[in-house]
């Protein structure tokens, strides 16, 4: 269950609602909160020792993986760029999201509409209800900003989980059709099935 954790070119899109910031430096003030416990789940800030940890069960369970990206999701926290949370179940990590609450590139680029990047859960911790609480968070940081949070998708069959849980969750495609390489794929044009080939969505949170 992985969101896409892809971004693209801006794009002047009329049809997206209009996302309005509200509050600035949300990001320092999450990094100072104390974690949210949920009975047997713990969320909190990323931690420099879950990306090593993150990185070998994903390699583990036959992703083509590598720790360089969580390295990067801690730098722009430290930035302030992002919102890095883990889960953990039972003292382990098992899940994982990144909020941007202002992101610089991709279908929702400038418009002051935070976005939900590189969301996933270990596949030996499914079905506890980990992702739907990771996500609850992300939507509860991405309404301090705004009233429309976004996200992207791959499309092959590796996030059929995510695509479900999406819809379900009342996320509707952004209008903008499919993107591949961080650029809109145009109509008839010639692209592959990757991890690059992805759908952005956005969900009215009030």
């Amino acid at each position: 269950m992985i969101a896409s954790d892809h971004h693209g070119e801006p794009l002047n899109r009329n049809a997206v609602p209009f996302c309005s910031a509200k509050v600035p430096g949300f990001s320092k003030q999450w990094a100072h909160s104390a974690p949210m416990v949920y009975e047997e789940l713990l969320i909190r800030d990323m931690e420099q020792r879950d990306a090593k940890i993150i990185s070998d069960e994903e390699t583990a369970q036959g992703w083509q993986q590598t720790i360089e990206k969580y390295e990067m999701r801690l730098q722009h926290q430290a930035e302030g760029k992002c919102i890095a949370l883990v889960a953990e179940y039972l003292g382990n990590p098992a899940g994982y999201v990144h909020v941007y609450p202002s992101p610089d590139v991709g279908a929702f680029a400038n418009q002051g509409c935070p976005e939900i990047v590189d969301f996933g859960v270990l596949v030996k911790y499914r079905r506890k209800g980990i992702g739907s609480k990771l996500m609850d968070v992300a939507e509860q940081i991405a309404s301090a900003y705004s009233d429309v949070v976004s996200l992207g998708v791959g499309l092959h069959c590796g996030y059929g989980n995510a695509q479900r849980m999406y819809v379900m969750r009342g996320y509707i495609p952004d209008g903008t059709g499919v993107w591949y390489g961080d650029k809109i794929c145009e109509p008839n044009a010639m692209c592959r099935n990757d991890d690059d080939l992805i759908l952005y969505l956005s969900k009215k949170l009030r």
